[in-house]
């Protein structure tokens, strides 16, 4: 009786480990394969402005007026901010009247030019004397036309004394007040037209010649169209395009420098902020394998390999980079393997397992008749 006890128990005890054996090796694996994707490469971006200029003082004085706040948007030759006057209205009136003295002069010499000649005619005096009479001539009318440009220039520096906007733009920060005194030359304020703005973003050598070779219309009039990643991780409504690049790659970083142009009708995008361009790489023959099939041990990747007897061995493999839920991959796998699922935590070298459908997972998925 013990005999035969001992026996059945036995037996139950093989059947239910067969039991949790099978369960375990029972895991589900794909088949890779070279398939078409499109490859997303992120590049640090610096955003600018289509035209940002600054507004300098062109004349000194005191600002006796700022038309504008900050922020505010203005329209081409709209009055932003004025100097005080007095002192170049002055100094335009003092070149009025040197004008009016040197015409008056110059009337006066041709008068005495004419009374010369007659007596010359006469023989009256020497013909010397018509010669100095010209001259004298000549001179009053080289004081009229120094006379007119210092009246210009005085004109000009009145109507320096009020400072418009150059093109439709926004204003930026007004850093002095009402009665600062203002020098020659300095800094009012910045105006940005942000209805459009440039992205500048660089790429190395190898990316440069790899989009080339994939998209000769990268840049220029219809070029390639890129998207935009905003500092808060939302992607920006508007798609923009590469226009140009620069002509020399910087030797100390081995990049080059693209220009993507985007619209911006809503002002959204701001003179000197940031954003990560997404620039699409079509990949006609990517090998992909999906990430949950991938272990790490000590910063190498590795997958589990199911082979012709449906035993397992770990191998390693190096990434070129991630897309969606996958790896693709630089080497160290081919199209044609099989590669555990998952539960790789329940699978170890050597193991025999049973290899099951992946659902839903495409020409990667493979039923494998259990043996």
């Amino acid at each position: 009786m013990l005999m035969v006890i001992g026996g059945v128990m036995g037996c139950t005890s093989n059947e239910d480990q067969s039991k949790k054996t099978e369960e375990k090796l029972a895991v589900p694996v794909v088949r890779l394969t070279r398939q078409p994707t499109t490859l997303q490469r992120e590049y640090v971006s610096s955003l600018e402005a289509i035209r940002n200029v600054e507004v300098r003082a062109r004349v000194s004085g005191f600002l006796e007026k700022i038309h504008v706040d900050e922020g505010q948007g203005v329209r081409k030759g709209q009055l932003l901010f004025t100097l005080n006057k007095a002192e170049y209205n002055a100094e335009a009136d003092r070149a009025r009247a040197t004008l009016k003295s040197a015409m008056a002069s110059e009337k006066t010499a041709a008068v005495e030019v004419e009374r010369v000649k007659m007596l010359v005619d006469k023989k009256i005096i020497s013909p010397s004397e018509l010669q100095l009479a010209k001259a004298k001539l000549e001179s009053a009318r080289a004081q009229i036309d120094e006379a007119r440009s210092a009246l210009a220039k005085a004109n000009l520096h009145l109507a320096h004394t009020n400072i418009r906007a150059p093109f439709d733009g926004v204003i930026n920060r007004i850093p002095f007040k009402m009665g600062s005194l203002i020098e020659e030359g300095t800094l009012l304020t910045m105006v940005s037209d942000l209805h459009e703005v440039f992205a500048y973003f660089d790429v190395s050598e190898k990316e440069y010649l790899d989009f080339l070779k994939k998209n000769r219309n990268l840049v220029g009039k219809g070029g390639q169209a890129v998207e935009m990643v905003l500092a808060d991780a939302s992607v920006y409504p508007q798609k923009g395009r590469i226009e140009t690049m620069e002509t020399i790659f910087d030797e100390e970083s081995g990049t080059i420098s693209l220009r993507a142009r985007f619209p911006n009708p809503q002002r959204l995008l701001k003179h000197g902020s940031s954003g990560i361009i997404r620039l699409d790489n079509f990949m006609s023959d990517a090998l992909l394998v999906p990430q949950r099939a991938v272990f790490e041990i000590q910063d190498k990747n590795y997958v589990y390999v199911v082979d012709a007897a449906n035993r397992v061995k770990s191998k390693s493999f190096v990434p070129q980079s991630r897309v969606g839920k996958y790896y693709i991959v630089k080497s160290g796998l081919q199209p044609g393997e099989r590669v555990v699922y998952e539960g790789i935590q329940n699978v170890k070298d050597g193991m025999q397992i049973i290899p099951r459908s992946t659902p839903g997972k495409g020409d990667q998925a493979e039923e494998v008749a259990k043996n």
